[in-house]
């Protein structure tokens, strides 16, 4: 199986320190962010990645990364040339990802405590379709929620920040998908903000009855926030491997 990261974006909701470095490069306790991404896959045996990011910042991550191999891992670079939606970012990833694979995809803001093996390994087993990692939340109307299926297997749709959730759990910026999400993505509509939405392809399977989705059970958060980034420093900070 094969990595996408998605570190792109304007990380608006970081201002001003954005406005100075990707919002992927801060630092989260010891490390920048995007050094958590990485090492996650590596946890999981995933070891051939590709990172897709901006033109501006492309050279942050190739000073930290390189090729991957401090990391054990092999990195591949793509560059966004214009914000166009997640979906719109993913479909650079077709070239690399070969015809009948399967591959996880991951923003790389997410930070979460879980290890991906088990998820990752469930998914192999899927016939086709796509899975979604999903978590418990106090406040779902912020985030993309979760319709079930009448058996609770599948997703039947994603609402994004509904104002009467179905239920309380979160999409998470964890996705793992076949190869025939690039199809999919030829076939989407840009959305009125004028993107392709991850949302509207993650529908597109749920319509077919092949989106399933799995939750997890540790810490999980998208740290596009400064409460959540301080947060997220803070957990991080707190794990075995980075305390002195």
């Amino acid at each position: 199986m094969k990595a996408v990261i998605l570190a792109g974006g304007t990380g608006t909701r970081l201002r001003p320190l954005s406005q100075l470095f990707n919002k992927h490069m801060l630092p989260v306790g010891r490390y920048p962010m995007i050094h958590y991404a990485i090492d996650k896959m590596k946890e999981a045996g995933i070891t051939d990645i590709l990172l897709i990011t901006g033109r501006a910042t492309a050279g942050l991550f190739i000073a930290y990364l390189g090729s991957g191999v401090e990391f054990g891992v092999s990195i591949t670079y793509r560059i966004q040339e214009e914000a166009g939606g997640i979906a719109q970012a993913l479909d650079l990833a077709k070239p690399f990802i070969g015809a009948d694979e399967r591959f996880v995809m991951l923003l790389g803001d997410n930070l979460f405590e879980d290890s991906l093996e088990r998820f990752a390994n469930q998914f192999e087993l899927q016939e086709s379709g796509a899975m979604v990692l999903l978590k418990h939340v106090p406040d779902p109307r912020r985030y993309g929620v979760p319709t079930f299926d009448a058996s609770e297997q599948t997703i039947i749709r994603i609402t994004e920040k509904p104002e009467t959730p179905d239920t309380s759990y979160s999409v998470t910026g964890i996705y793992f998908y076949d190869s025939s999400a690039f199809d999919l993505i030829a076939g989407l509509t840009p959305s009125e903000r004028g993107e392709l939405e991850i949302t509207d392809l993650n529908n597109a399977y749920a319509r077919s009855g092949k989106l399933t989705y799995m939750v997890l059970n540790g810490w999980w958060t998208d740290a596009g926030t400064f409460e959540s980034l301080h947060e997220a420093a803070i957990r991080m900070m707190a794990r075995p491997s980075d305390a002195e």
